[in-house]
């Protein structure tokens, strides 16, 4: 019986094979998938140095930096404290071995610099956060860290390091705990109007 079965089946399935095969190798079949178009490339999410970023958050009135650091003002590259301008900021970020211009690039303010004096836009001032934060920065490429919108499978915007941290003082401030959810119990208790859901604690009262 089996045997039979066995023949049966494979008077069955071999011109099925013979047909697939046929298709595949015939003249025609060839030319209709010479034919096709190509497949346009993916909109990936951000080739290689694309990562599009809203503006700066600049201080209001302090962008253009030339507008004030011109060629009529010298440039004092003296580690100090900051007094005649920009007193209000607090160096805390390796300020025992950065200052400003290690950042900031004295031959043209309105770009930062990298730690070979090559200058940076501040558009792309995640090139020199990842110098020295270079997990982060993999990580922010990837979408982990920080914040990111766009499409799945498509382009994305990127919010800039410093839209959430201060780049002179970027480490967040130390912050309370939040208590804990009330359980549904607990605010049926303290609001008798509560209406949960129906789950098995309710069931069980």
């Amino acid at each position: 019986m089996t045997g039979k079965a066995g023949v049966s089946a494979a008077k069955l399935f071999l011109p099925a094979a013979a047909l697939i095969v046929w298709n595949f190798l015939s003249p025609s079949y060839a030319a209709e998938e010479k034919a096709q178009p190509p497949m346009p490339p993916r909109a990936d999410a951000n080739r290689a140095g694309e990562y599009p970023v809203p503006p700066p958050p600049f201080s209001k009135g302090i962008f253009p930096c030339t507008e004030c650091h011109n060629k009529d003002l010298p440039v004092d590259k003296t580690r100090r404290k900051l007094e005649a301008a920009h007193d209000e900021i607090q160096l805390r970020h390796d300020e025992k071995h950065m200052w400003c211009l290690d950042c900031h690039n004295a031959d043209n303010r309105d770009t930062l610099r990298n730690a070979s004096g090559e200058p940076i836009k501040f558009e792309e001032s995640y090139k020199l956060c990842g110098q020295c934060h270079g997990e982060k920065y993999r990580d922010w490429k990837a979408g982990v860290h920080g914040k990111r919108s766009g499409e799945w499978n498509g382009r994305k915007t990127y919010l800039l390091c410093v839209h959430c941290h201060d780049p002179h003082s970027p480490k967040y401030k130390s912050m309370a705990p939040m208590p804990p959810p009330a359980r549904p119990e607990n605010r049926r208790r303290s609001n008798p109007r509560y209406e949960g859901p129906r789950d098995a604690y309710r069931e069980s009262e």
